[in-house]
């Protein structure tokens, strides 16, 4: 009665690590996906001011000497 006992427990533990192992997962993925989301904005940003630059640049007819 002793095995199977433990090999019920040993199965129990088992499962409980995967699920505290599948929620830091979780938990790091929702952070990366923050961190992609936040630069993706600043990127975003970059490329407006680098846009806005060369219509500026464009107009006056200057170049870049």
């Amino acid at each position: 009665m002793f095995w199977p006992m433990l090999a019920v427990a040993v199965g129990f533990l088992s499962i409980a690590v995967l699920g505290v192992l599948a929620v830091r997962v979780g938990i790091e993925a929702r952070r990366l996906g923050d961190q992609v989301a936040r630069t993706t904005r600043r990127v975003e940003r970059a490329a407006q001011d680098l846009e806005q630059a060369a219509t500026g640049l464009a107009r006056s007819g200057e170049t870049l000497r």
